[in-house]
């Protein structure tokens, strides 16, 4: 697109994004993948990216011979915050060969006997949840679908993956909650750079690194706990803490291992909360989906209150909802990469050294990728759905 600014380059697009009906960032993007093509050229100051969204060239950028580096996110800038967020942590850890010794430790805990000896704690807070809902359900008690999920995904991560008890859903733990929202909001103001010189945030700022110093203490308390429980031989939860622990041989540096406890503890339960939110909302609008939703869920559970892992895996249509929730609604719109060397993408020379970037959300939303691509349909994921 043509750039607006000799000096800010395409940045005032982004400021005029809100003046149409709220849109976001990634909806300026879609526009424009609609209108110049699968290569979209963005120049922000001195600095141009690149907009990747043909699935075959993004396959080629993202599973390559050589590895492409990722670019920082907001989600490891700390300048913000004058304080150490997620560092070096899984999602913001810059270095293939750092990052893949990190990845081979976490995927010991996601093994499928890993994730079916969790099942009891997946039961456990779902039925806190359904509980508390049903005591509301009385017509007339308004309830945050988003809160109350983003509380049972909380209490889930923390005891699934560190096995501590956070009691979200029940109103326990409040400061922790308040301070986890703060970080969240943080994240977000990141991409305001120029924040920090502005005396009206000065306040807020001071909020959100008092939380992340907070997060981070409760993190070193907790893997201090764990390691001496170890030491001492006891009998300790088989949980991702635990993995990491006794990969690290000594060998691991603490502050790390904080930050991918915060990054877990922050980045594991709001992408599923969003997704699971964001869901709940399409329910309530296609009453059709959500009877045939409930008919699998009578057929295969029945009046079972407590699930197992196969039972998980004979919900067919429900595997289609969420699906069809993540391509509609992705709680993480995309992803960075760095081009390490020049390389022809859909016709057009992109130079070394280019950042790339993949929106999930802008492709899920293209016409040319999905029939119809703002309605609602689970079928699309269905079996026999043309490909």
């Amino acid at each position: 697109p043509v750039s607006p600014s000799f000096l800010l380059g395409h940045l005032p697009y982004f400021w005029k994004k809100d003046e149409v009906c709220g849109r976001m960032l990634q909806d300026v993007f879609l526009d424009w993948a609609k209108k110049y093509g699968p290569v979209v050229r963005v120049n922000v100051f001195h600095k141009t990216s690149v907009i990747i969204t043909s699935p075959e060239s993004v396959k080629l950028t993202l599973f390559p011979s050589t590895h492409h580096s990722p670019v920082p996110s907001c989600f490891s800038r700390q300048a913000f915050v004058s304080h150490r967020l997620f560092g070096q942590g899984l999602v913001s850890e810059c270095d293939y060969e750092r990052w893949h010794k990190q990845r081979r430790v976490m995927d010991l805990a996601f093994s499928r006997s890993s994730l079916v000896s969790l099942m009891e704690t997946f039961n456990e807070k779902a039925e806190q949840l359904v509980e508390i809902l049903e005591a509301k359900a009385d017509g007339q008690t308004p309830v945050s679908m988003q809160d109350m999920l983003t509380c049972a995904t909380m209490d889930i991560l923390a005891k699934a993956a560190f096995g501590m008890e956070t009691g979200m859903l029940l109103g326990a733990q409040k400061p922790l909650s308040r301070k986890v929202k703060l970080i969240l909001e943080g994240i977000t103001a990141s991409r305001n750079t120029l924040a920090k010189f502005m005396p009206g945030k000065w306040k807020k700022l001071r909020e959100i690194r008092e939380s992340v110093r907070f997060l981070r203490q409760v993190g070193k308390d907790w893997v201090q706990r764990r390691r001496e429980a170890l030491k001492r031989g006891e009998d300790v939860p088989a949980d991702i803490l635990t993995q990491i622990l006794k990969a690290e041989e000594g060998a691991q540096d603490d502050e790390i291992l904080l930050d991918n406890f915060v990054t877990f503890f922050i980045a594991g339960h709001e992408t599923s909360a969003n997704h699971l939110a964001f869901t709940v909302m399409e329910l309530s609008r296609q009453p059709e989906i959500l009877a045939r939703l409930q008919a699998e869920v009578d057929e295969v559970i029945g009046s079972k209150r407590h699930l197992d892992c196969d039972d998980l895996g004979r919900l067919q249509y429900l595997s289609q909802v969420l699906k069809e929730s993540l391509r509609l609604y992705p709680p993480a719109w995309g992803t960075f990469r760095l081009l390490e060397e020049e390389t022809l993408i859909d016709g057009v020379r992109v130079p070394g050294n280019t950042p790339l970037l993949f929106s999930t959300y802008v492709m899920g939303r293209m016409d040319t990728y999905f029939e119809d691509p703002l309605t609602f349909n689970p079928d699309r994921f269905s079996p026999k759905a043309p490909k």
